[in-house]
């Protein structure tokens, strides 16, 4: 079995990893508060051994480490579930108070033996290891500095395996902490050099989605966590059910990042509708491949138009035609020709699996490798820039022991990645990408966007 360590780092990804193991303890019929196994099928058995271990009393738990500087995140999660094994709760005694330098140099560092031995007991117990699962925010202390430190150990001491990260990128107007673009800016270095897959999670997409599309009124953070969970959960489907495509992480990995350091990737979801919505809409697939391919339920404020795909994934759950899927998939490349990179061929890959989400018939979740990233980490060199000009709140990090080279550094790194993906946008026949597609949109159909064109898919697309 291919098993994956998960670890929880910070209180961003506490909270989203209890959402993720909420929604899938579910499907692998297991009780969330007990640990028990309820389930009605061989199936949910047949691949639990991904995420869960099991003991000697026929009880399951999550094989997760949670992770925080401070105590209070991870106590509240041990009194709410036995599915959390108590030994894997690390906290250090005071907070990184959103600081990377505190996270990285000294409250983080204290607790990293901690963190890497109760890492190894997991590795040790399972059968053949295939990667980390590593959840956290950049925006904060613990979830950037922390981070950046456990995956360089991670890195070191286990070579061969694959790290995935589930990253929440702070927004400029969502933002509550004025030094989210230093924190930001300083993880991209470890993202860019250990990271091997990096799914994006954009807090102003994801607020957008629920103010816009899900008409939800924000009173916490539940909703968005939820959203996140079950983009998750799609993501790692065919790792959890018997499956025929990117039945693996390295197969994942193989098929959506053709450079080592362009392996930063947008997540999407369909449908994204509250249950009165959803009495609304067709329930096709076609209108699920429509959905995932617009900008209203990516997980990321970008525009796919600005940019160029590299690789794409669709992986659809339900009963459905594979031939219609295959058909409908291939459609949106010949229609949107343009907006594919010309020098890889055969770029868009799909997978299906039988068991459909809690709730719904049918769901579809979308991976996509695009040269539009970079709006989104051009956003990033231009907070930590804009502060940096003036060096505002910089002592905060010198004092703890960071030296202002370090931010320098990290700001070239920053562009040396935007930099390849607007290379890697580039046609071979000469010119960029983005104004080669804008030369020919009188007459193209340039569109990723084409359902909406055609009028709105659902209720929530309508603007």
């Amino acid at each position: 079995m291919r098993e994956i360590v998960t670890l929880q780092i910070g209180g961003a990804g506490n909270a989203i990893g209890d959402a993720f193991w909420h929604v899938i303890s579910h499907e692998h019929g297991v009780d969330y508060a007990s640990g028990r196994f309820g389930g009605t099928s061989q199936l949910q058995l047949e691949r639990i051994n991904v995420f869960f271990n099991a003991t000697a009393s026929k009880r399951f738990y999550a094989r997760t480490i949670l992770i925080d500087t401070e105590a209070s995140t991870v106590q509240r999660l041990s009194s709410s579930s036995q599915l959390y094994r108590p030994e894997n709760f690390v906290a250090g005694t005071e907070s990184a108070g959103n600081n990377f330098a505190r996270g990285y140099h000294t409250d983080g560092a204290a607790i990293l033996d901690q963190v890497l031995d109760n890492t190894r007991r997991e590795v040790e117990s399972v059968d053949s290891l295939q990667g980390f699962q590593l959840l956290h925010s950049i925006g904060g202390g613990t979830g950037s500095g922390l981070t950046s430190l456990i995956m360089e150990a991670l890195v070191q001491e286990y070579p061969d395996n694959l790290l995935s990260n589930y990253v929440t990128i702070p927004s400029p107007n969502m933002s509550q902490v004025v030094v989210e673009p230093y924190n930001a800016l300083l993880s991209i270095p470890a993202l860019v050099n250990n990271s091997h897959l990096t799914f994006c999670l954009d807090n102003e997409a994801l607020f957008q989605i629920c103010n816009r599309n899900l008409k939800i009124q924000m009173s916490g953070h539940e909703h968005i966590n939820h959203i996140v969970a079950l983009t998750m959960s799609g993501i790692t489907t065919c790792l959890r059910f018997p499956g025929q495509l990117n039945a693996g992480l390295r197969k994942i990995y193989v098929n959506m990042v053709p450079f080592p350091r362009l392996h930063f990737l947008i997540p999407g979801f369909a449908p994204l509708v509250t249950c009165k919505q959803q009495q609304f809409s067709k329930g096709t697939v076609a209108e699920l491949v429509q959905q995932i391919f617009s900008s209203n339920n990516l997980l990321c404020a970008i525009d796919l138009r600005k940019g160029k795909l590299l690789t794409a994934a669709g992986i659809f759950r339900g009963r459905m035609s594979p031939r219609e899927v295959d058909q409908l998939m291939t459609g949106v490349r010949n229609k949107n020709i343009n907006n594919f990179v010309d020098w890889i061929p055969n770029n868009i890959k799909t997978a299906i699996c039988d068991i459909p989400p809690r709730g719904l018939k049918m769901s579809a979740t979308f991976i996509g490798n695009t040269t539009a990233i970079q709006t989104l980490l051009q956003r990033l060199l231009d907070g930590s820039t804009a502060m940096m000009r003036r060096k505002a709140h910089l002592h905060w990090y010198t004092g703890e022991g960071m030296e202002e080279c370090e931010f320098t550094d990290a700001q070239e790194e920053l562009h040396n990645i935007i930099e390849d993906y607007r290379g890697s946008g580039d046609s071979c026949e000469g010119g960029g990408g983005g104004g080669g597609s804008g030369g020919g949109g009188g007459n193209d159909n340039d569109s990723m966007d084409e359902a909406a064109a055609n009028g709105p898919q659902c209720t929530y697309c309508a603007e």
